[in-house]
């Protein structure tokens, strides 16, 4: 049952971990549970009430943990390069990276600071730009990094020839685009890593259908009250019906962020019926992202469209690929 289910998480003193969505639902619940290991978590939020709530909680709950808060918003290339500069000028090597931030469904077609459609420009480009400019700090500490997609990206496809969706729009199909983005970008960073020798295990995750803040009230995004579907999903996952709540949501990221017996370019999620719900498990990779012509092509678009790349000198490797 996947109320019963439980990830244990080995000591991570010493460690530092930064979430992505960390103020809220799945990212709070990953941040508190590494913070309980030992770990140092960077929460970097947009809002920063929301952040300093975040904070308290995981402190009122873990006392003596350290958390620290940064600003971050994934819908500007800007900000993410602005975080960037201050954690690369501090210098810390980076443990563990979580891309966990996300936004679903917007009431109608909106666009980041950049021009991008809102769900592409934040759950993948965002990320993409943020880990690639942390690559440095992320090789010094031979992370982890664990990228959050969806059971959306089990359909639909990426729109190659309007990513941007401004030919017709759907809203459903861009929030797959954004999901079927991430796990191939997670796959694909895991590559490059070992074909580089980066020093890098990168996987990714999904938390079935969990009873998140995704499509509630979002006033920031035009959405002034909590959608049906929210509403639906809170309701059977307060009794456990192919739903889960948010402490059963964030197993398969947790895992994949922190367990041993969790490797580098696999899939994990739920492992009951269709995988909405249930203790964590590798499982096999959603057909739209399983090309791996399709994943460098997404990564080289990638690039194109945030002008971040691989900082010079860390594609060379001094050392034969493993």
């Amino acid at each position: 049952m996947t109320r019963n289910a439980t990830v244990e998480v080995p000591d991570l003193t010493g460690k530092l971990a930064v979430v992505t969505g960390g103020s809220d639902g799945v990212g709070l619940g990953l941040a508190e549970r590494l913070a309980a290991a030992g770990a140092e978590v960077v929460l970097p939020v947009r809002n920063a009430e929301k952040g300093r709530l975040a904070a308290d909680r995981i402190l009122a709950a873990v006392p003596g943990g350290r958390v620290s808060l940064r600003r971050l918003d994934l819908a500007s290339l800007q900000s993410v390069a602005d975080l960037a500069g201050e954690l690369n000028a501090e210098g810390r090597p980076i443990h563990l990276l979580v891309n966990n931030a996300g936004i679903m469904n917007p009431p109608y077609r909106q666009t980041t600071t950049d021009g991008f459609e809102l769900q592409w420009g934040t759950n993948h480009l965002g990320h993409f730009a943020l880990t690639l400019r942390l690559l440095p700090l992320l090789r010094a500490g031979a992370a982890r990094v664990t990228t959050q997609s969806s059971i959306a990206a089990a359909s639909n496809a990426i729109n190659w020839n309007d990513v941007n969706f401004e030919m017709s729009y759907s809203v459903g199909k861009a929030y797959s685009q954004s999901k079927i983005a991430n796990l191939m970008f997670g796959l694909e960073l895991h590559r490059r890593s070992v074909t580089a020798d980066w020093g890098i295990t990168s996987n990714v995750s999904h938390p079935g259908v969990t009873a998140t803040n995704l499509l509630a009230a979002q006033p920031h995004m035009g959405r002034s009250k909590d959608t049906l579907s929210v509403r639906l999903i809170r309701f059977t996952a307060r009794r456990g019906f192919l739903t889960q709540t948010v402490d059963q949501g964030l197993l398969p990221a947790l895992h994949a962020a922190t367990s041993p017996a969790a490797e580098g370019g696999k899939f994990y999620g739920p492992s009951g019926f269709r995988h909405l719900s249930g203790p964590p498990a590798e499982q096999d990779v959603y057909a739209p992202a399983r090309d791996v012509a399709d994943a460098a092509r997404l990564w080289e678009l990638s690039e194109r469209l945030t002008g971040v790349r691989v900082p010079p000198g860390t594609s060379a490797s001094p050392h034969p690929a493993r």
